[in-house]
C-alpha cells in the first residue's frame, strides 16, 4: 500500500508549496543516489519522495489527490501505475529534482533563470612615477583606450527606434536544457548565444555590440607615499559591458623608477655619502639633500668608521594614510680614500703612520689578533 505523499515528505496536510519545497530539498541531499551507492532501499525512498513531490507541486494534482488519494492517477486517468509511470508518460522524476537544482546549486551555477550580467573586462594600466612624486603625491592624466558605451544607442546594440527581444528560444535565460536520463545538462542557448536576447535591427555605429573603441582621458589622483607595485582602482572605468552590461574596473599599477642618490625599503629611505679621511677623523659637518627638497646639515662625529649610519628621523618618506606620519633617512657614512697624493702627502702619512700609537686603529688590531690566535703563531 502506498504511503500519503504528505506523509513521505514529512509535511502536514495543507502545507504551503515552501513547506513541501524545503522538505523535498532535504530529502533529496540525504537520499539521492549519488550518496548512498548501491543501498536499494535508498533508491526506493528516493524514487517515492520524487514522485510525491511531483504531484504536491501541483496545484491541480495537489488537489486531486486532497479529494481523491492515490485514486486520483490510477486507472486510465492520466496518473500513475503501480510501476510508478503515468499510462503512456513516463514519471517526469528529473522535472521534480530539477525544479529544487537551483536552490541546491544557485551559489555555483548562478541559478537556472539568471541573466547573464555580460560585464565588461577590467583593465590595467602601468604609470611610472618618480621617487618625488611620490613623496609629495600627484594628479596625473592618462589616456586609455578601450571599449565605451556606443551612444546613438545607449549601449543596447539595438538601432535607434527598437530595442532588443527576448529571445524566443530560451525566453530570455539565456541557457537551454537537455535531459538525459536521471541528469538535466545546461549550456547556452544557440540562438543568442547566451544572451538572453536577441537585436533585429543592430545599431550601425557599433554593429549590435553596443560599444565602440575609444581613447579616453582620466585624471588620477596619486597619493603621497605610494610604493612600487601599489594598485589604485578605477571602479566603472575599464571596458564596456556588452549589450548594457555594467562596465569593469581600470586598475592603475604604479611603478617608481630608481634614484640616482635615495634607495627606499618601505618609508625609510637611506642615502651613502663619501667623507674624506680627514673629517671621518676629525670630525665635521655635511650638508645632506632630502628627497622634499632642501637640504639639512649632519655632523660627523670624530673618528667615524666606513659605514656607520646616522638616523635622521621623520626624513623619510611619508606613511600611506599614516596622516602626516613619515619614515626615517639613514645616512650611511662612505670614508674615502684619497688618491693621487704628492710625494709630500705620502711622506706625511708614513710619518703619522710611524707616529701612531697601540689603540689608534683598533679594529686593524683586534682582526690580526685573532688572525694570530687562529694560526697560533705570536709574531
Amino acid at each position: 500500500m502506498k504511503r500519503c505523499y504528505y506523509d513521505t515528505l514529512g509535511c502536514k496536510k495543507g502545507a504551503s508549496i515552501e513547506e513541501i519545497k524545503a522538505s523535498y530539498r532535504k530529502l533529496a541531499k540525504e537520499l539521492h543516489p549519488d550518496k548512498n551507492h548501491g543501498n536499494v532501499e535508498f533508491e526506493h525512498k528516493f524514487k517515492e519522495i520524487n514522485e510525491a513531490y511531483d504531484v504536491l507541486k501541483d496545484d491541480q494534482k495537489r488537489a486531486a489527490y486532497d479529494r481523491f488519494g492515490h485514486a486520483a492517477f490510477e486507472h486510465g486517468q492520466g496518473g500513475f501505475g503501480g510501476n510508478g509511470r503515468a499510462h503512456g508518460n513516463p514519471f517526469d522524476f528529473a522535472s521534480s529534482f530539477t525544479d529544487v537544482f537551483d536552490d541546491l546549486f544557485g551559489e555555483f551555477m548562478g541559478g537556472r533563470r539568471a541573466r547573464r550580467q555580460n560585464r565588461g573586462a577590467d583593465l590595467r594600466y602601468n604609470l611610472e612615477i618618480t621617487l618625488e612624486e611620490a613623496f609629495r603625491g600627484r594628479q596625473a592624466e592618462i589616456k586609455v583606450p578601450s571599449a565605451v558605451a556606443c551612444e546613438p544607442c545607449s549601449g543596447t546594440g539595438a538601432a535607434a527606434g527598437t530595442k532588443p527581444e527576448q529571445c524566443p528560444t530560451c525566453s530570455g535565460a539565456g541557457k537551454v536544457r537537455a535531459q538525459q536520463g536521471f541528469f538535466t545538462i545546461e549550456r547556452s542557448c544557440p540562438n543568442c548565444r547566451g544572451q538572453g536576447r536577441i537585436i533585429r535591427n543592430p545599431c550601425k555605429a557599433c554593429h549590435g555590440s553596443g560599444h565602440v573603441q575609444k581613447e579616453r582621458t582620466l585624471a588620477v589622483e596619486i597619493p603621497a607615499g605610494v610604493e612600487e607595485g601599489t594598485r589604485i582602482r578605477l571602479a566603472g572605468e575599464g571596458q564596456a559591458g556588452l549589450n548594457g552590461g555594467p562596465a569593469g574596473d581600470l586598475y592603475i599599477f604604479i611603478s617608481v623608477t630608481p634614484h640616482s642618490i635615495f634607495q627606499r625599503d618601505g618609508n625609510d629611505l637611506y642615502c651613502r655619502v663619501p667623507v674624506s679621511f680627514v673629517m671621518a677623523t676629525l670630525g665635521g659637518a655635511i650638508a645632506v639633500p632630502t628627497v622634499g627638497g632642501g637640504q639639512v646639515t649632519i655632523k660627523i662625529p670624530e673618528a667615524t668608521q666606513s659605514g656607520s649610519q646616522i638616523r635622521m628621523r621623520g626624513k623619510g618618506m611619508p606613511v600611506l594614510r599614516g596622516a602626516g606620519m613619515h619614515g626615517d633617512l639613514f645616512v650611511e657614512v662612505a670614508v674615502e680614500t684619497p688618491v693621487k697624493l704628492s710625494k709630500k702627502q705620502k711622506e706625511l702619512l708614513r710619518a703619522f703612520e710611524k707616529e701612531s700609537e697601540p689603540g689608534s686603529q683598533p679594529e686593524t688590531e683586534g682582526f690580526f689578533a685573532k688572525v694570530k690566535d687562529f694560526l697560533g703563531t705570536e709574531n
